[in-house]
């Protein structure tokens, strides 16, 4: 009930929603449903609906339109993404084979002490992405970035930035950019297959 009107959970809407939404539509609400985190700064952040939740009452399911969907989705489902255009950017990278990258992944100094949390990090190969969407453009939020950035360097992690104009130029283009952060970090691509 909210203010007296009977309403579903949101366990609930999500599966509704699976029959009209594509599966990355569905992962971008499913990330949202689930994020969380305790960073060393700000606020933590608490799911709305906790994975392990989402995942009893979807596994509870059967014979609904749209469930197979709603379960390719759920497995996709990461904790920790902040925003939308994170999770569909590490759904890009995982289409294209790329290592499997973690939302919010810490990037720490030599104590062990998170110095930056990055949008996503892949600790195998020392590389990180940045998201950088319209509030990365004020002058408070660069001066941020800009210490962000160094201390990145300074942990020798590489480090790709991304925003909406990278994505209007395709996936390729975005694929490209964390590919060759990822081969200065060790990684070498699987050869495609002709």
């Amino acid at each position: 009930m909210l203010d007296g009107v009977a309403v579903t959970s949101l366990a609930r809407t999500w599966l509704d929603l699976a029959s009209i939404f594509a599966v990355e539509d569905l992962v971008v609400i499913g990330d949202f449903l689930v994020s969380e985190h305790r960073r060393n700064f700000g606020p933590p952040r608490k799911a709305k609906v906790p994975l392990a939740e989402l995942r009893r009452y979807v596994e509870s399911k059967s014979s609904l339109p749209g469930l197979a969907r709603l379960r390719k989705a759920l497995a996709l489902v990461r904790v920790g993404v902040d925003s939308p255009p994170e999770t569909r950017l590490r759904l890009m990278l995982q289409r294209a084979g790329l290592p499997e990258f973690r939302p919010n992944y810490p990037l720490c100094d030599d104590s062990g002490y998170p110095k930056v949390w990055a949008d996503l990090g892949c600790p195998e190969f020392r590389t990180c992405v940045e998201y950088e969407g319209e509030h990365h453009l004020t002058p408070e939020q660069q001066s941020s970035d800009h210490d962000r950035d160094f201390m990145t360097l300074s942990l020798q992690w590489h480090q790709a930035k991304i925003n909406k104009t990278d994505i209007k130029r395709g996936e390729g283009h975005v694929v490209g950019k964390v590919s060759r952060m990822l081969t200065l970090g060790g990684w070498t691509p699987e050869p495609r297959a002709a």
